[in-house]
């Protein structure tokens, strides 16, 4: 087959401000490399085939792999990381928010095997406790094994580039891995890869950001340190290296929980970056590993911790990326009235988490009074995006505005809402049907019979 698509490149900073020099230098006749359009095409082979194809290997994508895969079908599951678990595991977050009991079959799976390696905090509902820790190493091996032993094919390391649309249906999506480019065609494809980059890609319209500045919630950089005797404890940052922070006011939003015996997991606000740009999320990394050095040596310097580093998440964590524009947008109104949906799909009770996207400090877009919410239910038109036939969505790139994303946005609900797409895709792969031949109820019902509590 040939893929033909036009690439434009833009020098863009994003919304951080930060002043980091274009890598590209100039083109011929001192024309910018920034500004020249190329177009380019070649040849890729078709390597790849299977009836549900799942972009990108976090919770939601995971858990929708799993499902189609139950549901009979034959998947493939596209990750650019060496493991799955997204932000879980690459991203080091280690602890579910939210409601970790009847989200569906899928994540039941996962808790299970979870408490099979003894790697997960005891059970408590929501309404005592609002994060469950688990250990991130441990769920990058269940994980693993859980798709495995249901059949999902693997690609690691294999980065989404492109698709091929025809006729408004996607055909094929071009990956790029050790192999090269190649193209994985399926019948159904589900976009879990956080930023909406199918959706995008095949031309359905996204939005991100707030709506006056384009702001994403902020990311967190995650580490873990360890507790030694004093005897242990030395110095980790030499003078010079970093800029000193002198008191508690100069920290960045920090938290601790812990991590296991003699280790604490720490998490450190990043804000004023942008997820969908290449320069800003590599400023993002570059920031949020400066920070890290500069709060570890703080609290080494200033408040005597016998603290030393232990491991950093290899990538920094992300709250918002692209959000699809589906066949319904959630809403906080939605929310906030503990909304019911006929095509109901999954169920969020996270409080609206929408920490100011403009400073670092433990700061919210909303007063405490005003960010618990009741209940409330994910319609499965918010994984369409609008006009789709055969692509949906699942994860943090629903169909939401950003404050209903705050809540949404967790791995429990995520793990929801993926499980509902690979449902769908199952079914519409089966009868070798599109989105709008599908009885959305029907999806529902499938839903909760594999053990997804919808009530509200």
């Amino acid at each position: 087959m040939t893929t033909r698509r036009n690439f434009l490149r833009k020098s863009m900073m994003g919304a951080a401000g930060i002043g980091l020099a274009s890598p590209l230098g100039s083109g011929e006749e001192g024309i910018p490399a920034a500004s020249v359009d190329i177009v380019w095409q070649r040849h890729v082979p078709v390597r790849y085939a299977c009836d549900v194809a799942v972009i990108g290997g976090g919770i939601a994508g995971v858990s929708a792999a799993m499902a189609a895969a139950r549901s009979g079908a034959k998947v493939i599951l596209v990750e650019r990381f060496a493991i799955t678990g997204g932000n879980a595991t690459v991203g080091g977050v280690g602890a579910f928010c939210g409601e970790t009991a009847g989200q569906g079959e899928a994540f039941d799976a996962i808790i299970k095997g979870l408490e099979a390696f003894g790697a997960i905090a005891p059970y408590k509902p929501y309404t005592e406790k609002e994060s469950r820790t688990f250990d991130a190493e441990i769920l990058a091996i269940v994980l693993q094994e859980l798709l495995l032993k249901r059949g999902v094919r693997l690609l690691l390391h294999a980065q989404f580039v492109d698709v091929c649309v025809k006729e408004g249906k996607i055909s094929e999506s071009i990956l790029c891995g050790p192999s090269g480019p190649e193209a994985l065609r399926a019948a159904q494809f589900i976009d879990a890869t956080g930023e909406a980059q199918l959706a995008l890609a095949a031309g359905f319209e996204t939005v991100k950001g707030r709506p006056e500045d384009g702001l994403q919630l902020p990311m967190s950089m995650m580490f873990t340190i360890r507790q030694v005797t004093e005897e242990e404890a030395h110095a980790q940052v030499p003078e010079g290296w970093f800029t000193p922070l002198k008191t508690k006011n100069d920290l960045p939003m920090t938290s601790l929980w812990p991590n296991g015996p003699g280790s604490s997991a720490v998490k450190i606000k990043i804000p004023k970056f942008d997820a969908t740009d290449t320069e800003s999320l590599t400023a993002a990394e570059i920031q949020g590993r400066r920070r890290m050095m500069e709060v570890l040596d703080y609290y080494q310097r200033e408040e005597k911790k016998s603290w030393i580093l232990n491991h950093a998440a290899s990538r920094i964590g992300i709250r918002e990326g692209r959000r699809t524009v589906g066949e319904y947008v959630l809403s906080v109104a939605d929310l906030r009235s503990g909304r019911a949906f006929d095509d109901a799909i999954a169920r969020g009770v996270f409080y609206l988490d929408g920490h100011k996207p403009d400073d670092d400090k433990r700061t919210y877009i909303l007063p405490p009074e005003e960010r618990k919410v009741p209940p409330y239910q994910i319609p499965f038109r918010s994984l369409i995006p609008k006009g789709a036939k055969n692509l949906l969505v699942a994860g943090r790139c629903l169909s939401a505005d950003q404050l209903a994303l705050s809540s949404a946005r967790v791995m429990t609900t995520c793990s929801m809402m993926g499980q509902a797409a690979g449902i769908a895709a199952a079914k519409m792969a089966e009868r070798n049907t599109d989105i709008q031949n599908l009885d959305y109820t029907d999806v529902r019902k499938s839903v909760e019979e594999r053990g997804a509590n919808l009530s509200v």
